[in-house]
């Protein structure tokens, strides 16, 4: 095959020429595979510079991102549009070709946080040392880590997504007592606020800053799927269990460990992501003597 400067050359001046490009990119198992840990997030094999460098020349550059983890991404405010395909199988070009044409909505949500650079991440080393590992976030991992920190905010926060609409959320109802034990409900009305059919997902997450044990900044407690035509409101049923109010009780002299509820009023945010929660109210967690 041809060295890889002639390649980066050809690249170049195909995307020049043509009206709109798609760089597909990503990782590999040599990369990254069960079993085997990454020493970094940053795509390989000089994959960041090929974008860059089309992007340069053709401003309607589209970043197809094939892996199975974050990666950086630090040309994502150079281009156009950046999907994430994860890894796919056999049918990701007509997917692919799908999503890109219009004719699908790409209505994923991210179960990770995805951070502008690596260092910003609240846990970054995950490197046993003598044999072991010191788990020292607690309860406080993933999105939860990122809420409790000031710092910069990462790329793309757990739960983002886009779609080929807007949305806008508008309304909020709840119960506002809740019994130890039993299920919530909470309704969301939200619009579609674009030109075309679309999907999106609700997303709620509950909050105690005052409490007696130990608690993430915030935690998902509910979501729902939400489909809607241009300009249609929706009212989406969200249901929280009871156990998104407990917390777990280690054993202690005289008591069994198990799952607990602490009474008092925990705080209800709802929206497109955990970085994005418009819409909030009070619930009031009472426990029966």
């Amino acid at each position: 095959s041809p060295p890889p400067d002639v390649e980066f050359e050809s690249a170049v001046e195909l995307a020049a020429a043509a009206d709109a490009v798609v760089v597909v990119v990503g990782t590999s198992d040599r990369a990254e595979s069960e079993g085997v840990d990454r020493t970094g997030l940053a795509l390989p094999e000089g994959q960041d510079e090929l974008v860059r460098r089309v992007a340069a020349v053709n401003p309607r550059t589209v970043v197809v991102v094939n892996a199975g983890a974050p990666v950086a991404l630090p040309w994502r405010d150079e281009v156009a549009a950046v999907l994430l395909s994860w890894f796919p199988g056999q049918e990701f070009g007509a997917a692919l070709a799908d999503v890109l044409l219009g004719r699908a909505e790409p209505g994923g949500r991210l179960p990770t946080t995805w951070p502008d650079r690596a260092e910003d991440c609240p846990v970054l080393s995950v490197t046993p040392v003598d044999g072991a590992l010191d788990y020292a976030e607690g309860v406080h991992l993933g999105y939860r880590g990122w809420a409790r920190r000031d710092g910069p905010a990462p790329a793309y926060p757990f739960g983002h997504g886009l779609g080929y609409t807007t949305w806008s959320y508008e309304a909020l109802d709840a119960t506002a007592v809740v019994r130890a034990g039993e299920s919530a409900q909470v309704n969301v009305t939200v619009r579609n606020t674009g030109a075309r059919p679309g999907r999106t997902v609700v997303q709620a997450y509950l909050s105690r800053p005052s409490s007696g044990v130990e608690r993430p900044a915030l935690w998902l407690a509910g979501f729902a799927a939400v489909d809607a035509a241009a300009g249609q409101a929706v009212t989406v049923p969200v249901r929280l269990t009871g156990r998104v109010f407990e917390h777990w009780r280690p054993a202690a002299a005289g008591a069994d460990a198990g799952w607990l509820a602490e009474p008092g009023a925990f705080e209800l945010r709802v929206g497109p992501s955990s970085a994005s929660l418009p819409l909030g109210t009070t619930l009031l967690v009472t426990v029966d003597d």
